[in-house]
């Protein structure tokens, strides 16, 4: 079970608009390990 996000990059930036941004969360009180991946293709 995982989330996934798509982002489009445009001139070497992340294309987001005025008020958005990307924040990763934990709401557990004890995390094991995570991992994020990032997949970029050209």
């Amino acid at each position: 079970v995982g989330q996934s996000l798509t982002i489009p990059i445009t001139n070497g930036r992340l294309n987001l608009g005025v008020w958005q941004g990307i924040y990763l969360c934990e709401f557990r009180y004890s995390g094991g390990r995570r991992k994020i991946v990032a997949t970029i293709y050209s």
